[in-house]
């Protein structure tokens, strides 16, 4: 998944202001934030010895079948799971014909992040989304930022535990504007991360999604009554990068896409552009092209340069003239929203009017330095500017 974790050097420990954090933000690099002091913690040997029930639900996705084994109906692998057996993700586990999630409640990383870090750049800009994730993924990017907590098993990492009520009265406290869940995959904790959207939302706090689309219609389409906007990390354009960098499906991500555009969710796309693998000028035809014909032209595209991690650090970042090709071609294809990212001060941060041209949103790295939209619409020409402003 996008969007670093911030390093423990700035953890959430009572009294930094909102403009404190803003700042902390600009400068933390990659590293977990866990173990925040006054929350209960479950060490590996405690899961062994049985003691961390708190994180166990009974799952919402699956299905029963003979012998005690179970389908799940969660995500697209469908994995058909024996007794005392866990699916791909790794945190969800058959017992004895019960299907439970074991990352209830079961945080392993959590800040609070500028809400442009999603990124979402239409969605309540300058804003802080109080960012939450436990371990596990149902896919296996070889790139992967955040492999550490993504690509182990919940008793492999100190977890804390935050339930739905805690969150929401800890967002509020830090001045959050919203809850992100992020830094893994989602879809894999759907229980908690369903009633943590009912909780906060009655405190008032929005909630949005930092996915890769990897996840069936029915979870996806219950999901969209409690959620607020959506993130899709669409990882290429070709079935053959999904299945040889991804260990997924293309398909299914971009059905998870027109559900969203046909339930009316505010959805932005971040394509991370990869040397090599991902960025002929092909594929950004082709991408932008089926953009363009099944979401419209006002979804965002955030093209993100790639630096080495995890399994494919031998390629070099990306070059900027990749990322403005990139650019130039959904320009062309009549995109109305086009971002360069991972690029801090290019003019491509900032949001532009469709209409007239002017610049509506002014942007550096994180930091929103002007916005000039008044009632979704450009202030110069009247023109509406698609988004969720305040």
């Amino acid at each position: 998944m996008s969007g670093l974790i911030d390093n423990l050097k700035y953890p959430l420990l009572p009294g930094p202001t909102r403009r404190q954090f803003l700042q902390q933000s600009l400068f933390a690099g990659c590293g977990m934030m866990c173990g925040i002091p006054g929350h209960e913690q479950a060490s590996a040997r405690e899961v062994f010895e049985g003691k961390t029930q708190q994180f166990t639900i009974e799952a919402r996705f699956y299905e029963k079948l003979d012998y005690q084994k179970i389908r799940c109906k969660l995500c697209p692998r469908e994995c058909v799971i024996d007794d005392h057996e866990r699916g791909y993700c790794g945190v969800r586990e058959n017992r004895e014909g019960i299907y439970y999630s074991l990352v209830y409640a079961r945080a392993v990383a959590i800040n609070a992040d500028p809400i442009e870090k999603k990124p979402l750049f239409h969605f309540h800009p300058g804003s802080l989304a109080y960012s939450i994730a436990t371990a596990g993924c149902n896919v296996n990017c070889k790139f992967c930022q955040n492999w550490e907590i993504s690509q182990v098993r919940p008793e492999d990492i100190r977890s804390t535990y935050m339930p739905p009520e805690k969150i929401a009265q800890s967002a509020a406290q830090y001045g959050c504007r919203s809850v992100a869940y992020t830094y893994n995959e989602p879809t894999i904790f759907f229980e908690f991360m369903e009633d943590t959207a009912i909780a906060t939302r009655a405190s008032g706090l929005k909630n949005v999604v930092v996915s890769a689309g990897y996840i069936n219609k029915d979870p996806l389409s219950r999901l969209c009554q409690t959620v607020d906007a959506v993130k899709i990390d669409l990882k290429a354009f070709s079935e053959s990068y999904y299945k040889n960098y991804v260990n997924g499906e293309l398909k299914p991500v971009l059905e998870s896409l027109v559900t969203l555009q046909s339930l009316g969710m505010w959805t932005e796309i971040v394509y991370l552009v990869v040397p090599g693998l991902n960025d002929s000028e092909s594929e950004f035809k082709g991408l932008t092209r089926w953009i363009t014909d099944n979401l419209g032209k006002d979804v965002p595209i955030h093209f993100t340069r790639f630096h080495p991690q995890y399994l494919l650090k031998n390629l070099p970042p990306t070059p900027l003239r990749t990322l403005e090709r990139a650019k130039a071609i959904a320009d062309a294809a009549g995109l109305h929203y086009v971002y360069i990212g991972n690029v801090p001060g290019h003019p491509a941060e900032n949001t532009y009017c469709p209409s007239c041209g002017k610049t509506v949103v002014t942007r550096s790295g994180f930091i929103v330095r002007e916005i000039n939209i008044k009632k979704g619409k450009c202030p110069y020409c009247s023109g509406p500017i698609a988004g969720r402003w305040q």
